[in-house]
């Protein structure tokens, strides 16, 4: 029986996101240890910073499905960068990060806080978890960053990224080295490359990379956000009118998947 080429593609990529579909190991920490997180400081680099930034789009679902609920996020993004790259320790110092805010018209407020932040959401570079020479460092970070983090009464999040387009094997490898390295440290994981791989197999005329291949379309970004949204704070993103712009149709689509995956990976 002859196929379409576009028919090959679809069934090539449901293929491929089944062998990425789950985490051979089973993550143990199945909560951020922080009941609807008042705060977040996301401690990544370029893949968060396209599309006006990922942590907005989060605050976005939080305003639409946790109505009156305050949430303050500061996104530390250095582009390229490693775990390795930050100076974790220095983004916890008094009066400087989350030391003020911008509001409505503009005007400034500033905050005396209690706490700095509930949760710092970590990603590693997009490749550093597998790379011959760098996924020791990538271990090394992950207990600094967590052990840091704890000192200053936050909790610890990692960020599970996705695989680049043309290179999809990267799916079930990086969910492993995210997973792996969550147990070893007690961490939780909020699982967006399984995410990528669930909406590739479901839909893969949706593209959710830019021209190079590893960033995220505003497609997937919103898609990372809803994992984000859907991991922290247990609750469905699906049906929320905040759409980033994109079809409702499609954010819909994400949507689903976003909670679809969170609920495979983080079942008991």
């Amino acid at each position: 029986m002859i196929r379409s080429p576009l028919r090959l593609l679809a069934v090539l990529a449901l293929f491929l996101a089944a062998l990425g579909a789950t985490a051979q190991t089973k993550p143990r920490v199945l909560d951020a240890g922080v009941v609807n997180p008042a705060s977040a400081i996301y401690i990544v680099n370029s893949f968060f910073y396209y599309n006006n930034s990922l942590h907005g789009h989060v605050g976005q679902l939080i305003a639409q499905g946790m109505p009156g609920h305050r949430h303050r996020a500061s996104s530390v993004t250095i582009s390229g960068s490693g775990f390795d790259w930050h100076d974790v320790d220095s983004y916890f110092r008094p009066n400087a990060i989350g030391g003020y805010s911008f509001g409505p018209n503009n005007v400034v407020s500033f905050n005396k806080l209690d706490k700095l932040f509930d949760v710092a959401i970590m990603m590693d570079c997009s490749q550093c978890p597998l790379h011959p020479q760098l996924k020791t460092v990538f271990k090394e970070y992950a207990k600094k960053h967590s052990d840091t983090v704890r000192k200053h009464g936050t909790k610890p999040v990692f960020f599970m990224s996705w695989a680049y387009q043309d290179a999809p094997e990267m799916t079930a490898q990086l969910a492993e080295a995210y997973t792996q390295a969550a147990n070893e440290n007690d961490v939780f994981v909020i699982p967006a490359g399984l995410a990528f791989a669930r909406s590739i197999a479901q839909k893969p005329d949706l593209n959710l990379y830019v021209a190079d291949k590893r960033h995220p379309s505003l497609a997937g970004t919103y898609l990372a956000a809803c994992t984000v949204y859907a991991s922290l704070f247990k609750k469905s993103p699906v049906g929320l009118a905040y759409n980033a712009g994109l079809a409702p149709e499609v954010a819909r689509h994400l949507q689903t998947v976003a909670w679809e995956t969170v609920q495979a990976y983080h079942q008991p």
